[in-house]
């Protein structure tokens, strides 16, 4: 074991309250902790640093179940290194979320009938920063409810004036390196946000749409061709085929009418074209498609949008001015009418984007914008990670990693709206262009006007890790705290966040990665493993449990959950369990500091322990070598179960329970016990504090005296090992729980008492005898005893008189007739399946029902006569 950080001190005299009621506590043992500064982190220490960073909720958002996971999982691994002596930051912040925080304004200022755009820039950006001083950021109370144990004097908002001049310094270097350009290329638009999105803000999901076939020219020139947007055919400049395939090959390099057109386009060879899907031959719109710009770039098309910003369109003719879907329906009528259709399916479901903020359908559109040019920086990234500079966690997430980093497209980086980092750019009255650094003056005279653009809210997190630490200033906390140790986050912002922030601190930090570790987790779930979503109405605010189990239930089940990699499902009752968890910690050390534990003086040399305090100090550093494993692997289920394991079955159940006797004896083996029981109690709280911050407060403190738990110092595993105790109370744990089972097969009351004989000549049980009975309810035998059953159990003989306790008649009965009607059932079972008939009829369910009633059937067949064998004869 180790010694508290404090000077270990008696418990108090005042006793705890009867129960453990979270809501009385939690709140001021976290202002307590802020207070006193117990989290804040110190450049100048010379202490090694451990940091991470908060993946930066949104301004707008508030506390989800999946940043409550993700934070208890970043929450325990810097509580434990602050007790390991780490100099701790665990790095507070929230991003500006561009879009979503503009929507959000938006929507207030259309309440009193206005736009933006009554307001103008400036003065809607004004109204955004006051609604984030008065509305924003709500999410940080949420995660003090939660105990969050972050820096919150560094606390970080994307938009701040450092920030912002790390943005700028960034974007300037980029730019001079030519890794950043402006471009014409297809982007993901939003027709309702009127802005390009990223790809993490593209949802997808099945739509019931229209699968169109239709004739392209005339004669032997047809070819047919397939869209579920057929308002796009407008913009087409191409027909793509395959270069192998051999129905096309007369018409490769040939011009097809363009229906209610009067334009011809070619048809094209294009190996991107899959010729065993629909009729081999694909439409071309350059302006409209992704894939399609691609091949239009290969073959030197013209680009033709007809859809303006709003998605109406703009091409010429009669259907000029309507909405895309309105203009999808007239375009269908028009080409039937000229017997054009081949053919049209209906609903015909196919997964289309929408975008995440309104739920608008997304429209691909071609379009002029800002892009970072990621080869370079992507190659950084991969080998980063290929050369062992950075870990992946688990590591079978690698190759995600590098299917993603290798096949990075550029990015493009800028978004049409007026919240966010404008991009530094100016353009002159005469064409000129200049990238303004942060420590330069920006163009003045008349005709110089700054790109109206901002930039993407992935820019500026992904220079999270360092420029929330003074960069671009050399500051002494850069120079500490980075590289961060880990960053924690989920699997599914691997490629949009984490990857930025590669690629971005290599960049920036001459080569250094952002991190030393990516500890990925999976996405939280409801308890049948199902996505939680609002339409599914099965969305959980985690304040609700918070407030009905309290923060310590909810983490605790959130980290036993966190599996490396894998998705957790949560549900009520498994948060109610953890709640009872929480009141056996603290019933058990109730009960340990009325009966005298303490953690005053040295622990008693081995030699004067009982076998029971030696088997449990031994089991204690066993579980403190485990418990360490499972961090550093980032294992948070096997370690929150080991503890729970430990805590309740061997500490609570087994150590208290043997140890009442001794209690209660009195004389030196108590006092020796009172203190194992001490430090036993005293190093499990330790271990339990990063998961379970309140209540292991509460009780440390009363039962050491010491300041806080927060900064005691972690346990570390004395390497003292004791193999026969263990052995000695396996056995003692093994017959108390073979006549339990007995006593419970009987139908005997838990506290019904029984006359016994033990036989425990020349065993190391006959040391246990006291606690064996009174924990099994086991009189002395008596005058009258009468042997009604034996139990050799371990080497042990349990000699039990029942003859006072049972009706031995009537229970033979009873146990018969069971035994009847379990074979009954087993009879039934097996005849259905064996009948072929039935088996190839009956759904599969019902088949696994009959044979889950078949196995349930043989083990009660087996339990009952195990009983009856038990029985003594009438």
């Amino acid at each position: 074991m180790t010694e508290n950080s404090q000077q270990p001190q008696p418990a108090p005299t005042t006793e705890l309250p009867t129960q453990y009621a979270p809501a009385e506590v939690e709140g001021k043992l976290y202002e307590r902790w802020v207070e006193r500064g117990y989290f804040e982190a110190d450049a100048k220490s010379e202490k090694p640093p451990y940091t991470v960073v908060i993946p930066p909720p949104n301004v707008t958002g508030s506390l989800h179940l999946g940043h409550a996971f993700e934070h208890t999982l970043i929450d325990a691994l810097t509580r434990r290194k602050r007790m390991q002596g780490y100099e701790t930051l665990w790095q507070p912040g929230m991003d500006h979320a561009g879009i979503a925080t503009q929507n959000v304004v938006e929507r207030e200022l259309a309440k009193e009938g206005k736009s933006r755009h009554d307001l103008g820039r400036e003065a809607f950006v004004e109204r955004v920063w006051q609604w984030k001083a008065e509305s924003g950021g709500q999410i940080s109370g949420q995660m003090r409810r939660l105990g969050d144990a972050v820096a919150w004097s560094r606390e970080r908002f994307t938009m701040d004036e450092g920030l912002s001049q790390a943005v700028q310094t960034i974007f300037k270097r980029l730019y001079d390196d030519e890794l950043i350009y402006r471009a014409e290329r297809i982007i993901n638009w939003c027709p309702r946000c009127l802005t390009a999105i990223s790809d993490i803000e593209v949802e997808y999901q099945d739509d019931d749409g229209e699968l169109v076939s239709m004739k392209y020219g005339d004669g032997d020139d047809t070819i047919v061709v397939a869209t579920t947007r057929a308002e796009t055919m407008l913009g087409d400049t191409a027909v793509a085929v395959h270069p192998e395939d051999e129905r096309y090959k007369h018409l490769i390099g040939k011009q097809v009418k363009l229906p209610l057109t009067d334009r011809s386009i070619p048809v094209v060879a294009d190996e991107h074209v899959d010729p065993e899907f629909g009729t081999g031959a694909v439409k071309v719109t350059p302006a409209h498609d992704p894939n399609d710009f691609e091949i239009g770039q290969r073959h030197d098309l013209p680009a033709i949008a007809v859809m303006d910003e709003h998605a109406v369109i703009t091409a010429h003719g009669p259907f000029q001015g309507l909405d895309r879907l309105e203009a999808r329906s007239a375009i269908v009528a028009a080409l039937r009418a000229e017997g054009r259709i081949v053919a049209e399916k209906r609903p015909y479901v196919h997964s289309v984007g929408h975008c995440s903020r309104c739920k608008t359908t997304i429209e691909p559109r071609l379009s002029m914008q800002w892009w970072v040019k990621v080869g370079p920086l992507a190659k950084a990234a991969g080998d980063a990670v290929r050369d062992g500079k950075v870990k992946i966690h688990p590591q079978e997430m690698e190759k995600r990693y590098f299917d993603w980093v290798d096949n990075l497209h550029d990015w493009c980086i800028s978004r049409q709206l007026w919240w966010g980092h404008r991009i530094p750019v100016w353009y002159g009255p005469n064409g000129e262009v200049v990238c303004v650094g942060p420590d330069e003056e920006a163009p003045a005279g008349e005709g110089w006007t700054q790109d109206n653009d901002v930039l993407d809210t992935w820019f500026s997190s992904g220079l999270w890790p360092f420029s929330t630490l003074g960069w671009p200033e050399r500051t002494e906390s850069l120079a500490k705290f980075y590289p961060n140790s880990v960053l924690v986050t989920g699997y599914d912002i691997l490629f949009f966040w984490v990857a930025r922030m590669m690629m971005f601190g290599l960049y920036a930090m001459d080569g250094t990665p952002p991190f030393h570790t990516i500890a990925l987790h999976g996405m939280v779930r409801d308890q049948n493993g199902k996505k939680m979503s609002k339409s599914f109405g099965n969305v959980v605010n985690p304040l609700d449990w918070m407030d009905k189990y309290g923060s310590d239930a909810l983490r605790f089940t959130l980290a036993r959950g966190a599996n490396p990699g894998v998705d957790v499902p949560i549900g009520e009752d498994w948060v109610q369990g953890s709640r009872n968890f929480a009141n056996k910690i603290w019933n058990a050390t109730r009960f340990a500091l009325m009966n005298g534990a303490t953690v005053e003086g040295p622990l008693p040399d081995a030699s004067r322990m009982s076998s029971t305090d030696r088997w449990i100090l031994s089991r204690l550093n066993s579980v403190v070598a485990e418990v360490d494993a499972y961090y550093e692997d980032y294992q948070f289920a096997k370690l929150s179960d080991a503890l729970f394991h430990f805590a309740w079955d061997e500490v609570f159940d087994w150590y208290v329970e043997l140890s009442k006797t001794t209690f209660q004896a009195g004389g030196e083996a108590a006092e020796v016990s009172k203190r194992v029981l001490g430090e036993v109690l005293d190093v499990t709280l330790r271990l339990l504090h990063p998961v379970v911050p309140f209540v292991t407060e509460t009780l440390w403190t009363t039962l050491t005296g010491g300041e806080s738990v927060v900064i005691a110092e972690w346990p570390a595993d004395s390497g003292f090992r004791d193999a026969d105790a263990e052995r000695e109370i396996e056995t003692v744990q093994s017959v108390i729980t073979e006549v339990r089972r007995f006593r419970a097969d009987q139908g005997l009351q838990p506290g019904q008492r029984v006359p016994a004989r033990l036989t425990l000549a020349g065993s190391p049980l006959a040391a246990h005898e006291a606690a064996v009975r009174q924990l099994l309810r086991l009189q002395p035998e008596g005058d009258a005893f009468q042997a009604t059953a034996t139990l050799p159990v371990a080497g042990v003989e349990v000699a039990l008189d029942l003859s006072g306790v049972i009706d031995f008649a009537a229970e033979r009965k009873r146990l018969a007739k069971d035994l009847a009607a379990a074979e009954k059932e087993k009879a039934q079972a097996t005849a259905k399946l064996g009948n072929e008939a039935f088996l190839a009829k009956a759904p599969d369910n019902v088949v696994d029902k009959i044979r889950g009633r078949l196995t349930k059937a043989d083990e009660d067949i087996t339990r009952i006569q195990s009983q009856l064998e038990k029985l003594p004869q009438a």
